[in-house]
């Protein structure tokens, strides 16, 4: 494929971009952004006033399906209708959503309106990714990937600290209320953004590709989250919703194939630094949401750390991610070269991990909070990358199509790797004991004085198996990093 060569009549001067057009799509993303991680240390006081811990990790993984789902069909849309309406309706989405969450009165209720919420959140990433694509300079969009990515996860750094503080304060569902005054602010910030961005008004949409994929996505994800009980029982349904996936699959990639306009770009996808590319993006998704999801739990549950100790000790991990992004980001600008720096980071991440797995119980929380800064710092070497690289392999005529892929590669991941990390989690803690299942459900609804009733040597024996489960989940997402580490090295462009 051709290098990008952006349309001189949709560039906007260094000016434009960072005065009226930055400032609307940063917000937006902001909000998509925070809600991914905002809710991980609301998690045990949700748990203790809804109940169904079994079920908790559907008020994330629900969010991240809607969010999977959503982002090739805002890719499509928006190429069609125009960008900036597909975000108000978006962003629409995902106030509704916000105040359905603050309402609900039940885990299944609160997934549910998470789901309405991702369908909002999906499209906001996915959007805003395609509008820096359009509008800014291809060597230049490595600055303002980095910018937008460190924007992403500076969310993410504030997610766990803002939504310890609310929690304690105000009660969980203040971090939903929270979103609709930030919401009414960006639909004023969205009428800034330049008119440029119209579609063309005419949509070809790939209805059946939409329905197998969601077929595809949804069984798979399920059977994940039935394979944490670890039952025998069970093993007939996570069959069915095993081949209910793979017929799915296959049908969707007939389906693309064929089809006039088709969901999921096949023919870009089929290039080799594309899919390694995007491949790498579903890694760091599935590494950063179970890092920053699962990581609060430990830290109350086996640390006896309370929500707001465990939000201002997670703000080095979140905070390294938009360093290393911003960083990685400038480099890129000044120098071309952008494989490079994943290359090197993520086989970084694989051993930090694994150093953090297996010194998990021996270690206090000065250096558990150094290495979790570090991992982080190595993980946002990769995503600007992505962004950039499949952008300018793709060309201008594919922006919305591609930005939409790699968003939809980093929110499959980030749903595969939370379920996958949930279902080893609480696998690992069925496997070593029956009743420690129900016990660490207990331990989420009523905190340390549960342990403290047990005795001193029943509760050492509680958190060191309940410590063996999170060594076997981070693990797990060593497992992951270690896949995106070889995607990074095979690579074929290493220039821009």
């Amino acid at each position: 494929m051709d290098r990008d060569d952006t349309p001189p009549q949709t560039l906007l001067s260094p000016r434009q971009v960072l005065l009226a057009f930055f400032p609307s799509i940063v917000l937006p993303m902001f909000l998509a952004a925070i809600d991914q991680t905002i809710i991980s240390t609301a998690l045990p006081a949700i748990a203790g006033e809804l109940g169904d811990v079994g079920r908790l990790s559907w008020v994330i993984v629900a969010y991240l399906i809607a969010a999977t789902i959503a982002t090739p069909i805002y890719g499509r849309l928006g190429d069609a209708l125009g960008r900036r309406r597909m975000m108000y309706v978006a962003l629409g989405f995902f106030l509704v959503a916000s105040a359905l969450c603050a309402a609900a009165g039940s885990i299944l209720a609160l997934s549910a309106a998470r789901v309405l919420q991702g369908l909002g959140g999906g499209g906001l990433m996915a959007l805003s990714q395609a509008l820096i694509g359009e509008n800014v300079p291809a060597r230049e969009r490595g600055r303002y990937q980095g910018y937008l990515a460190t924007v992403f996860v500076g969310a993410a750094a504030i997610g766990p600290v803002a939504g310890g503080f609310l929690t304690q304060h105000f009660g969980w569902q203040s971090v939903f209320v929270v979103n609709l005054p930030l919401g009414a602010a960006a639909f004023v910030l969205l009428l800034r953004l330049p008119g440029g961005s119209g579609g063309d008004g005419r949509v070809a949409f790939d209805y059946a590709g939409t329905v197998l994929f969601i077929l595809a996505v949804i069984p798979l994800l399920l059977a994940l989250e039935q394979a944490q009980a670890l039952s025998v029982a069970r093993l007939p349904a996570i069959g069915l919703l095993l081949a209910i996936t793979c017929i799915a699959g296959v049908l969707l990639v007939r389906q693309e194939r064929r089809a006039a306009a088709p969901l999921l770009p096949l023919k870009l996808l089929r290039e080799p630094t594309i899919w390694r590319a995007c491949l790498l993006g579903a890694c760091i998704g599935g590494i950063i949401v179970p890092l920053v999801s699962f990581t609060p739990i430990y830290m109350q549950v086996v640390r006896g750390l309370s929500p707001s100790e465990t939000g201002l000790l997670l703000l080095p991990l979140t905070a390294g991610i938009p360093i290393g992004s911003m960083i990685t980001g400038q480099f890129v600008t000044r120098t071309g070269r952008g494989p490079i720096f994943p290359s090197v980071g993520q086989p970084a991440v694989v051993v930090l991990l694994l150093v953090l797995a297996f010194l998990l119980g021996s270690l206090t929380l000065r250096p558990l909070v150094v290495l979790l800064a570090a991992i982080s710092l190595c993980t946002g070497t990769g995503m600007v990358v992505v962004q950039t690289l499949t952008q300018i392999v793709a060309g201008p005529r594919h922006l919305g199509a591609i930005a939409a892929s790699v968003q939809l590669a980093r929110a499959l991941g980030a749903s595969f790797g939370t379920a996958l990390v949930s279902a080893v989690l609480f696998g690992a803690i069925a496997l070593h004991d029956g009743a420690l299942a129900g016990l660490f459900a207990e331990l989420l609804q009523n905190g340390q004085a549960l342990l403290a009733g047990l005795g001193e040597a029943r509760a050492a024996e509680v958190r060191a198996a309940l410590g063996g489960a999170f060594r076997a989940a981070y693990v797990t997402m060593a497992a992951i990093a270690a896949v995106g580490a070889v995607m990074a090295w095979t690579i074929p462009r290493r220039r821009f």
